[in-house]
């Protein structure tokens, strides 16, 4: 089994990749998640990986998080949903997001998915339901901001192309009572770095 890869990203063509790990190069599936995450061709690159052997293929899929492998391990044994399913699920929404639908028992989110229909969905929310521990299903949303100011913020943020988790690391990072555009200004240096 191999379950980490670590080595210099040869090539990216979403959602293939390339990985030269000492002069063998190991091709990889990755959701678009990971993907965005990734640095530039060249660079030094580790991901967590899942390995699948069928009859007729041996296919290595890449995480950039524990989670989102976890997240991929639970959805492919539910019946019906394959690793390519399971990687639509993860590239069309974080394992926050997953997360936040499967506890709140909303199926019209992972209706919106390529590949899911209404049954499909249901039966998602079933299995998963309790087997996503991120902590933010329980709580219902871990990331709500503290005042109006801060919810404008990450709006802005999120309006800019930023994700709900890095958003509210941005927001963590500032003093309670900001401005809003003094906010936006240091979050998106917090978020450069």
């Amino acid at each position: 089994m191999i379950g980490r890869l670590a080595g210099l990203l040869a090539e990216k063509n979403p959602p293939h990749l390339l990985i030269d790990c000492h002069g063998v190069g190991y091709e990889v599936d990755v959701p678009m998640s990971t993907f965005y995450n990734l640095p530039g061709v060249g660079e030094p690159v580790t991901l967590l990986t899942h390995f699948v052997v069928r009859e007729d293929a041996q296919i290595l899929y890449g995480f950039g998080s524990p989670a989102e492998r976890d997240a991929f391990r639970q959805l492919i044994r539910i019946s019906g949903i394959g690793p390519r399913m399971a990687l639509a699920v993860l590239s069309g929404m974080s394992v926050d997001e997953l997360a936040r639908a499967v506890g709140a028992q909303e199926a019209g989110r992972l209706v919106k998915l390529p590949g899911i229909g209404k049954k499909t969905a249901e039966r998602l929310l079933l299995e998963l339901k309790g087997k996503l521990d991120t902590g933010i299903a329980a709580s219902g949303n871990a990331s709500a901001p503290a005042s109006d100011a801060q919810a404008d913020i990450q709006q802005a943020l999120m309006a800019l192309g930023y994700s709900d988790k890095e958003a509210a690391v941005a927001l963590k990072a500032l003093p309670a009572d900001v401005s809003v555009n003094d906010g936006i200004r240091l979050a998106l240096r917090t978020l450069a770095r």
